[in-house]
């Protein structure tokens, strides 16, 4: 499922400037972050950071290994990307500009949904509510066997004892 991006305030670009601007000691913004920046958010898609260093390469955009990891940490502090654990593996996901969803992934071919439900956001509303908790953003990742790859356990033949 792809859901369509949201009406922002800011641009992306904007709105990292700003975030690298406002640190204790503010940093600049290098082509490098520019290209990675750019290169991200051209289209829709999980990635993680060695993912994301074998397409820069195969794009012939030269960003360092170091400078991958450190402007992913700096991309997820500004809102821009959200950052999903997934066992051993960690990847990334749109955050700034693309509404709230969720993620099933399927633990054998790591293939990753995304849901929206708003049934889920008024639980999570409610919820919040009965705690007096004002929530800033959650990551629900629901996992198990997606469907391709639960006909295919089906469709093996079973040995005969």
């Amino acid at each position: 499922m792809s859901f369509p991006n949201l009406k922002v305030a800011q641009s992306r670009e904007d709105k990292f400037r700003e975030y690298l601007a406002s640190r204790p000691t503010p940093q600049r913004f290098t082509d490098q972050q520019r290209e990675l920046l750019a290169h991200v958010f051209a289209k829709h898609s999980h990635f993680d950071a060695e993912e994301l260093i074998e397409q820069l390469k195969r794009a012939k955009k030269p960003v360092s290994r170091a400078t991958v990891y450190r402007t992913l940490t700096k991309l997820v502090d500004a809102g821009l990307l959200r950052r999903i654990e997934l066992g051993d593996r960690t990847v990334y996901d749109h955050d700034y500009g693309y509404p709230a969803h969720d993620h099933l992934v399927c633990e054998q071919c790591n293939s990753m949904t995304e849901f929206q439900s708003d049934e889920l956001e008024a639980l999570l509303s409610t919820l919040a509510g009965q705690h007096q908790f004002r929530v800033e953003g959650h990551t629900l990742v629901i996992r198990g066997v997606c469907a391709a790859c639960k006909a295919k356990r089906a469709d093996k033949p079973r040995p005969v004892m």
